[in-house]
């Protein structure tokens, strides 16, 4: 099994839940994709950092940083960096801040981005990309250059064609239904 099939599996197995649930957006969904349960564990960790690795590289995006909102973009962006020093080839992890701290040096971006950075916004389980649009303006108004943004899971509930309508291309390491369909069989 390569990595990125042993990844959808341990998605399957540790995050994806049946059931009846409210979505951050708001929409009710009868699955949730609790992406932390995976990203934070070890083999989560390996994986995703050399999965993600593997969908930037792919794509051909020339960036220096990755990141996106905390908490569910965390993980996943310091795997990535950690897979890509080892790969000898670095980037750089960085978190978002939901909203600017109000002491010390009252940073919104963390992690010694540039200003002129070029960038790939990260998230964890996309529905209708509010969130990594959230971390976009936030890097824009740092004076970064979003490249790209990539997703763990696509939902498909509008997240990519809101991403794309604004400008950028969408990188998804697996879409919804594809997990619900090994799931199912």
């Amino acid at each position: 099994m390569d990595d990125r099939e042993r990844l959808k599996a341990l998605l399957i197995e540790r995050s994806l839940k049946i059931g009846d649930f409210t979505l951050a957006s708001g929409a009710r969904s009868s699955y949730y994709i609790d992406a932390r349960r995976t990203t934070m564990s070890a083999e989560g960790q390996y994986l995703c950092g050399r999965v993600g690795l593997e969908l930037i590289r792919s794509a051909g995006v020339d960036v220096s940083h990755v990141g996106g909102l905390t908490m569910g973009a965390d993980p996943i962006s310091y795997s990535i960096a950690h897979a890509s020093w080892i790969a000898g080839d670095p980037l750089e992890g960085f978190s978002v801040r939901k909203q600017a701290k109000d002491y010390g040096t009252g940073q919104r971006v963390e992690g010694g981005v540039p200003a002129g950075a070029r960038v790939v916004v990260i998230e964890d389980s996309m529905t209708s990309g509010g969130s990594a649009l959230k971390a976009v303006e936030a890097l824009e108004e740092h004076g970064c250059t979003v490249v790209a943004v990539l997703t763990l899971v696509d939902r498909e509930e509008g997240g990519r064609e809101r991403i794309e309508e604004v400008g950028y291309s969408l990188l998804a390491a697996f879409t919804a239904s594809e997990l619900l369909a090994d799931a199912q069989s």
